[in-house]
């Protein structure tokens, strides 16, 4: 039996490779090269366009813990993001050039999967999984516009730029990761008050790149937020989020910094770093001159700058089960950002389930719909509650899941708190595999 599924990005590909294991014949359609999206750079399935980071491996991390329950699902990518991994401290970083070429390469080796090249401007009336991500294509978002009768919702996503690791001033950056904790393995350029200030005044003053008019009116989400827009609420905003300096010593002069820039690896060599929460809608020529204001940046050579992108997703709590399977149409799935899920792991991770589910559903077996105290159960449940009206992006956090009860005394330690939430989470999800 064949299955569509549109779109070979993160959660297309792991969708697409679990429904073939399974001995499911599988269209995987790709508009690029032909069509492009503004943000790809490459033609590789399952190309990370922002970060290079999955967040943290850690079990106290709610993201950490949806890694976990990917492999206790028998998720694909996420071995491969293991094996393509770069030093990152706690978090799961990878190659994204190594990352995305194994994937293309397991695919187009997979007899079970054909890799079509072609834009889809109509949804299949065949079994199909939808992951065409959040820059689908302006074609097919009629039809699935058609298909849902609802508009879509908009938000803007940013980029960071990257810069070479020889063209940064070791003089003054320095190896650290914050109190210490795992490898040394960011870059970090220190400031003190009157360098943030002069940084922040450049910030401020600088020329943006307009949007276009389809663009106006829409929002940003919160964690993706352009640095520019985070400076735009005060002056200290930055040195309490992405450059705050607290756990981070320069062993040299053990001095403290005003504020930190922290770069991180990018790719398997160590010459290419990206400037970690620096995502960015500043003209390229601003982009140069903030840059190059950061001690340690004063010669950086910029290879990609920031660049801001719509992202496009649909009203899933009106359209969607927890299954991901569409209410009106039960041989029709939506993965990914599409569905309002936000991050590199959370799409894979609906990849997976969507990927599962089409299989159960054609093999007429009851579909997974995961426990509500596991991290996967816990958003999928989220972006598909009819009782959300107010439906924005969300990623892996705790404040989804249903809480434990803890001490009286205990009641601040959060990291007690997550390990025990993970070790429920676990332990639910390995009994309900087994169960159903």
């Amino acid at each position: 039996m064949e299955v569509n599924v549109i779109g070979a990005g993160l959660a297309g590909s792991e969708a697409a490779i679990q429904l073939a294991k399974r001995g499911f014949t599988v269209n995987l359609y790709e508009m690029r090269p032909n069509t492009q999206t503004g943000a790809h750079k490459t033609t590789d399935c399952a190309e990370f366009v922002c970060s290079n980071s999955l967040g943290s491996y850690d079990l106290t991390n709610g993201s950490g813990l949806l890694k976990h329950e990917m492999e206790l699902l028998g998720g694909e990518l996420i071995k491969i993001a293991k094996d393509c991994a770069v030093p990152a401290g706690g978090a799961l970083a990878i190659d994204r050039e190594k990352f995305s070429q194994t994937v293309t390469e397991i695919i187009l080796q997979n007899p079970n999967i054909n890799l079509i090249r072609e834009e889809v401007t109509e949804i299949p009336q065949s079994p199909t999984i939808i992951a065409s991500g959040p820059l689908t294509s302006d074609k097919f978002a009629q039809s699935i516009k058609n298909f849902t009768k609802s508009e879509y919702l908009h938000f803007f996503d940013a980029i960071a730029p990257i810069v070479e690791k020889d063209s940064i001033n070791f003089d003054i950056a320095f190896y650290a990761s914050r109190y210490d904790k795992g490898e040394a393995s960011y870059i970090n350029c220190p400031m003190n008050k009157e360098q943030y200030e002069k940084f922040y005044n450049i910030l401020i003053n600088a020329p943006k790149i307009e949007r276009h008019d389809f663009e106006k009116g829409a929002k940003f989400f919160e964690s993706c937020l352009p640095i520019e827009v985070l400076a735009s609420r005060g002056e200290d905003t930055l040195r309490f989020g992405p450059m705050k300096p607290v756990g981070l010593i320069d062993k040299r002069t053990n001095e403290k910094s005003y504020a930190v820039v922290q770069l991180r690896q990018d790719n398997s060599a160590k010459t290419l770093y990206n400037l970690v929460g620096f995502q960015t809608n500043l003209k390229w020529g601003a982009q140069k001159e903030l840059l190059q204001s950061i001690p340690g940046l004063e010669d950086c050579n910029i290879v990609r700058y920031g660049v801001m992108h719509r992202n496009t997703f649909i009203n899933s709590p009106k359209l969607l089960n927890p299954t991901l399977q569409t209410r009106e149409r039960k041989d029709l799935f939506f993965a990914g950002q599409i569905t309002g899920t936000e991050g590199y792991t959370e799409s894979i991770a609906s990849g997976l389930l969507a990927g599962i589910n089409m299989a159960k559903y054609l093999n007429n077996e009851k579909l997974f719909e995961l426990p509500k105290d596991t991290m996967l159960g816990a958003l999928t449940h989220y972006i598909t509650d009819p009782q959300n009206d107010n439906f924005q992006p969300i990623n892996s956090n705790w404040g989804i899941v249903p809480p434990v009860e803890l001490p009286k005394k205990e009641r601040k330690n959060k990291k007690l708190k997550g390990e025990m939430m993970a070790h429920r989470a676990l332990e639910s999800l390995k009994s309900y595999i087994e169960t159903e």
